[in-house]
């Protein structure tokens, strides 16, 4: 029993370093990807059988591959193992699958306990896909699925009891294989689930490593892609992909010539020179990734150029395509999707710091220095800690690391668009406080609480950006002291010709002479400047003059109140937008 299991551990470690195998593990969910481990653990059932050893009468048979056995014969075998794994791993339709396909393929080699052996392997199928949809092979512990899998392994000795005939020779048998079985097929389960984990621990660790490289390349860009894209800082960020990346060269382009290129070809790969090749146009025109894997496709004009493949990615800022960055390859087999995942994630991050760059020189043209500061607030630190966050959310709960990226990019989005424009619907703020306060509660568990009450009539109405989002965001970073939970509470509703906006927590408030002076001017302080705050109120004044209101309430240790009074009257201020 050792020696067969010995032999299915190396088909499944073989499995392991095929490359479809390790995919299928990953996307199970789809039908094709179902089929596809209905027939490997499948194929994995009949070589049990075929490598079972025979039992005859009390005694043990020398032969190493089984065909059709004696009607008093029996086999002990590790079936029960692979129909296990495929359950759990595929759910109800592959453990059936995997069942049918090994316990009818038992039935053909007979024996006094083929429809025993073959019944029990069906239902065995049927039973840990059923489990596996609790159990999970991916995040449960291995101890799990082993006491499953031995659990399946009793059940078949029941069968055998219950319906192989003659009970007495049923019974010797069972007295001979129970104990072998039921141990040698959890030790290889146990083995088998071991190397699917380290399947997934090993993609795991590669995405970490792909994010932490990411992290890394986008940090040292930041400063020179927030200049926008020109030739010195294309230039920079090129030196730095080149370090960063597996790429044997690097190219950055606007949409009308090459602004920067650095590593090999660089004699004829010239600077400020105009972009000519058909890809570069057809990325700049389509905004999508292509990949070049032949010389001619790069058409480079200089014949003895060393480039022979390249990831041509498109660089986005206000859904407009406004340049291209190119990684080149001198070998095609260079490119790998490790290479393409990570080129794919940093046209994002480019983009966007291509949309914050283009934001801000918007903002610069503002005439107003108060409002010009408020818009500019997107701290890279916020960035760069919420993309930590999810990188470690990536190991242990992939689904709110897609949840959190989502709303980063909510956030930013917001971000952006509350630099472009002088006033926004409600609806569309409150979206950004819930993007930033779903970032902080994956970064700080338990902090806080939000309750909001908001008149759906409301939603619509236009107020100016970032109005409430930095007094939620003072709330966290200064009201609330370290191991409590502070409340936040969000109202609006309309008053007479009014519409009244309430931000109040129960944190830690003010003293009085700090109130006096916050909100008026800049303070100084260890905590913070008052700076958001006293935006928001000049902002206020330019917009509404006298018929718009900004008061603060504040007691120490009782909590602070923000009460924003807006007009109804103004017919360019109090409107209502289409959905």
């Amino acid at each position: 029993m050792i020696e067969r299991v010995g032999i299915l551990v190396i088909f499944a470690f073989l499995l392991s370093r095929i490359k479809i195998f390790r995919s299928i593990i990953h996307h199970e969910s789809q039908w094709h990807d179902k089929l596809s481990l209905i027939l490997i653990f499948g194929v994995f059932g009949i070589i049990s059988n075929y490598t079972g050893v025979e039992i005859l009468k009390g005694s043990i048979s020398t032969h190493t591959w089984q065909h059709e056995l004696d009607v008093s014969s029996a086999i002990a075998n590790t079936r029960i193992m692979g129909v296990a794994i495929g359950g759990m791993i595929g759910g109800p339709l592959v453990g059936l699958g995997v069942g049918l396909i090994a316990g009818l393929h038992r039935l053909t080699l007979g024996g006094f306990t083929a429809i025993a052996c073959g019944l029990s392997t069906i239902a065995a199928g049927l039973l840990t896909g059923l489990l596996g949809r609790k159990y999970s092979i991916k995040q449960d512990s291995a101890s799990k699925a082993v006491i499953i899998g031995i659990a399946m392994e009793i059940i078949q000795m029941v069968f055998i009891l219950l319906i192989a005939t003659p009970f007495e020779l049923a019974f010797e048998l069972v007295k001979i294989i129970a104990f072998p079985m039921i141990v040698i097929n959890g030790f290889g389960m146990l083995i088998f689930i071991y190397i699917i984990q380290n399947i997934l621990l090993e993609e795991e660790k590669t995405k970490a490593a792909q994010t932490n490289i990411a992290l890394n390349i986008a940090q040292s860009t930041l400063a020179y892609l927030r200049q926008g894209l020109n030739p010195e800082s294309s230039k920079q960020v090129a030196k730095i992909m080149l370090k960063a990346t597996n790429a044997d060269a690097v190219s950055i382009t606007n949409r009308s010539i090459v602004l920067a290129h650095e590593g090999l070809g660089g004699d004829h790969h010239i600077p400020l020179e105009k972009t000519s090749t058909k890809l570069t146009e057809k990325v700049l025109r389509e905004g999508n990734i292509l990949i070049a894997k032949k010389k001619d496709e790069i058409q480079c004009s200089n014949q003895t150029c060393p480039l022979h493949a390249a990831i041509l990615l498109p660089l986005k800022a206000n859904n407009k395509t406004v340049g291209t960055l190119k990684l080149y390859f001198a070998n095609p087999k260079n490119i790998q999707l490790v290479e393409y995942t990570l080129a794919e994630g940093l046209s994002k991050l480019f983009s966007l710091q291509l949309e914050l760059a283009e934001a801000e020189l918007q903002q610069k043209l503002w005439k107003d220095a108060e409002i010009k500061a408020l818009q500019a607030q997107v701290h890279p630190h916020f960035l760069f800690n919420s993309m930590n966050t999810i990188s470690a959310l990536i190991r242990t709960d992939g689904e709110k690391a897609r949840q959190m990226i989502q709303r980063l990019c909510t956030y930013f989005r917001s971000n952006i668009q509350g630099s472009k424009n002088m006033l926004i619907p409600l609806s569309q703020e409150l979206e950004h406080v819930h993007a930033f306060l779903a970032l902080e509660e994956a970064r700080f568990p338990n902090k806080f609480i939000l309750k909001e009450s908001v008149e759906p009539e409301l939603k619509k109405v236009l107020i100016p950006p970032f109005t409430l989002q930095p007094l939620v965001e003072n709330s966290i970073r200064h009201g609330f002291s370290k191991g409590t939970v502070g409340t936040i509470t969000i109202c609006a509703y309309k008053e007479k010709d009014r519409m009244v906006l309430i931000t109040e927590d129960d944190g830690k408030g003010m003293s009085e002479d700090t109130l006096y002076m916050i909100g008026q001017k800049n303070i100084s302080s260890s905590t913070g400047t008052g700076t958001a705050l006293w935006n928001i109120q000049e902002r206020l004044k330019k917009l509404y003059a006298e018929k718009g209101k900004f008061t603060i309430e504040s007691e120490t240790n009782r909590g602070t109140k923000v009460m924003i009074t807006l007009p109804s009257k103004e017919p360019s201020i109090w409107r209502e937008v289409d959905d």
